[in-house]
């Protein structure tokens, strides 16, 4: 059974295994857990029998006008299941009120997020693939 939560006080580590799949630089379960807990708004899937993190979703917002949707990862095993949209739903919901929702992504991943009313842009972006993430 997959269990959403808000709540990652509890979330250790070892929960949180083998995310950021293709990526050059991959943050250990360490970092990962630093990014959750210093995102302003975070959602996990938990699948309740192994009680590992399957899912998540963030957003840095300054809770007035605008948030951003820096990461949504759904573990290999696990995609097309419609957890990644039940993240992004109950992330929808609750930045309802902010006039801007931005995120960037891969131009192959662009029709998914079309699904779920968002727009295709422009964007800029600056990657640092320094040692911060070791």
């Amino acid at each position: 059974m997959i269990v959403y939560s808000e709540n990652i006080e509890s979330i250790t580590e070892d929960q949180l295994q083998r995310f950021f799949v293709g990526w050059k630089k991959i943050p250990p379960p360490l970092v990962h857990l630093q990014i959750l807990k210093n995102s302003k708004h975070v959602i996990i899937a938990l699948d309740s029998e192994t009680e590992k993190v399957i899912a998540f979703i963030t957003a840095l917002s300054d809770d007035v006008m605008t948030a951003y949707i820096p990461l949504l990862e759904v573990l290999p095993q696990y995609q097309s299941q419609g957890i990644g949209s039940q993240l992004l739903r109950r992330m929808f919901e609750k930045l309802e009120d902010m006039y801007m929702i931005d995120l960037l992504c891969e131009a192959s991943m662009q029709t998914y997020y079309e699904k779920f009313g968002m727009q295709k842009t422009t964007g800029m972006m600056i990657r640092n693939m320094h040692d911060r993430l070791k």
